[in-house]
């Protein structure tokens, strides 16, 4: 049983090293992917849509040439798992996504898939031997045309410095970064620059690496 290039086992210790641990959603989704390049045809530039965050994206970056970084794999929470390789210019690709009618066959499998049961009281051994019995049988297939908007090119365009936090950012964003402006906010207080003289770090105790977590604050203002 070949996972595209790779054996069954050669693709868990690749999932391991590149995923932390082999998780039944990346094994299965290296089987998607295998299934989806078996149904594309022989030439094109594909780029990748990916329906869920979880576990899929990695097996689509170790199988593929498409990555978040390099801007071919795109990432949407629509909570399906599925997956799609598509050509860049034209839309039209492959979808291959976890069957819910055909998944009933491997039953640890479908428990796994649907929640049925807590995590703990999954059978990870089992569920590993169902994923490697189903193959992509628990898998359908659909050709799709993905939207515009997928296959649009996004240039960079002028870079201008945010007078909030000081950072470079798209100038087409607006007169602020998203994040100075709300749209976007990763952090819980964005406001306090560790290299401002606002701060004044202590002597980091003897150990640890780099700055520790205690400081004292002169001034809780935006630091300019």
């Amino acid at each position: 049983m070949k996972i595209c290039a790779y054996t069954f086992e050669e693709f868990v210790e690749r999932a391991k090293a590149f995923h932390g641990v082999a998780g039944p959603g990346l094994i299965i989704g290296g089987f998607m992917v295998d299934l989806a390049y078996e149904n594309l045809p022989a030439k094109g530039f594909f780029n990748a849509l990916c329906e869920t965050p979880k576990c899929l994206p990695d097996a689509i970056q170790l199988l593929t040439p498409c990555t978040v970084g390099n801007g071919r794999l795109t990432v949407i929470n629509v909570g399906r798992y599925a997956m799609t390789l598509y050509d860049k210019s034209t839309g039209a690709g492959v979808r291959v996504y976890m069957d819910s009618v055909k998944v009933g066959a491997w039953p640890e499998l479908k428990s796994w898939l649907f929640k049925l049961k807590p995590k703990e009281a999954q059978d990870d051994e089992l569920i590993m031997k169902e994923i490697k019995e189903a193959g992509s049988r628990a898998c359908s297939v659909q050709y799709v045309n993905v939207a515009g908007h997928f296959t649009k090119k996004e240039r960079r365009g002028e870079m201008a410095v945010c007078p909030g936090c000081r950072e470079g950012y798209p100038a087409g964003d607006g007169h602020l970064c998203l994040a100075c402006q709300g749209k976007e906010q990763p952090y819980e207080d964005t406001r306090y620059r560790i290299d401002n003289p606002a701060f004044i770090a202590e002597k980091p105790s003897k150990g640890s690496a780099g700055i520790s977590g205690s400081m004292s604050l002169r001034s809780p203002g935006i630091l300019r």
